[in-house]
């Protein structure tokens, strides 16, 4: 391949315009590939704590005990998240009401608001990787027509219209092109998967908290013992 003709050369001999394109393209999908890995490694965290804590849960353990080993709730993840602040509210609203509708709307907007925060953990930087996957392709396009824009510029200045003449400017948007969607591609594809994940594991955390509400709710029929699984 002729030198004048290489990707790092065309790079480094485009337009300025193009160049900011090319870099701006660039800062996207490395920051695009820090959020694929930092969310790829805390929804497996979240799974593997999901998982850990269901054992538990379903294990039969007094509940009074299993709420004192859960972490305290800046620490606690997903479910155990939604267990602390559903129990929490139910021993702090028990010796102030008699009524069981009382305690368990309270535990219920407990839940709604760890449920809320969980979310929020779970889709944490997602919207990054949506922003890259959908702009990329056009941030990269406006420097190809920025580069398509400059070969017309030097075809009408020259005497003589050749390949030459053209190419090194049609090249470079073409590559403006190809990091649009070099960025792009892995942005979209990681961006459904993870949201694919978050969405599972927050359908189990509602799961969760709907079976813990029934739990409570039959122990308050009968006040008498502690709750448990």
């Amino acid at each position: 391949m002729n030198d004048s003709m290489s990707i790092p050369h065309l790079i480094l001999n485009a337009s300025l315009v193009v160049q900011l394109v090319m870099l701006l393209l660039l800062a996207a999908s490395i920051a695009s590939w820090v959020v694929i890995f930092q969310r790829s490694f805390a929804l497996a965290r979240a799974r593997k704590a999901q998982k850990s804590f269901d054992e538990r849960f379903w294990s039969g353990i007094d509940l009074n005990e299993l709420y004192q080993d859960v972490p305290e709730q800046y620490e606690a993840l997903g479910a155990e998240h939604v267990f602390r602040s559903g129990f929490r509210e139910f021993n702090r609203l028990m010796p102030k009401t008699r009524s069981s509708e009382a305690v368990l709307d309270g535990v219920q907007r407990s839940q709604r608001v760890a449920l809320s925060r969980e979310e929020d953990r779970l889709n944490s930087h997602l919207t990054l990787l949506a922003t890259v996957a959908s702009a990329s392709p056009y941030i990269g396009l406006f420097g190809t027509v920025w580069g398509i824009m400059g070969s017309f510029q030097s075809l009408s200045l020259a005497q003589q219209a050749t390949l030459n003449t053209v190419a090194p400017w049609i090249a470079e948007a073409l590559v403006a092109t190809a990091m649009g969607l070099f960025a792009a591609i892995p942005a979209v594809i990681f961006y459904n998967r993870l949201s694919a994940i978050a969405s599972r594991l927050l359908g189990e955390y509602e799961d969760f908290a709907e079976e813990f509400h029934s739990i409570l709710h039959r122990n308050l029929q009968g006040r008498g013992s502690n709750p448990t699984a």
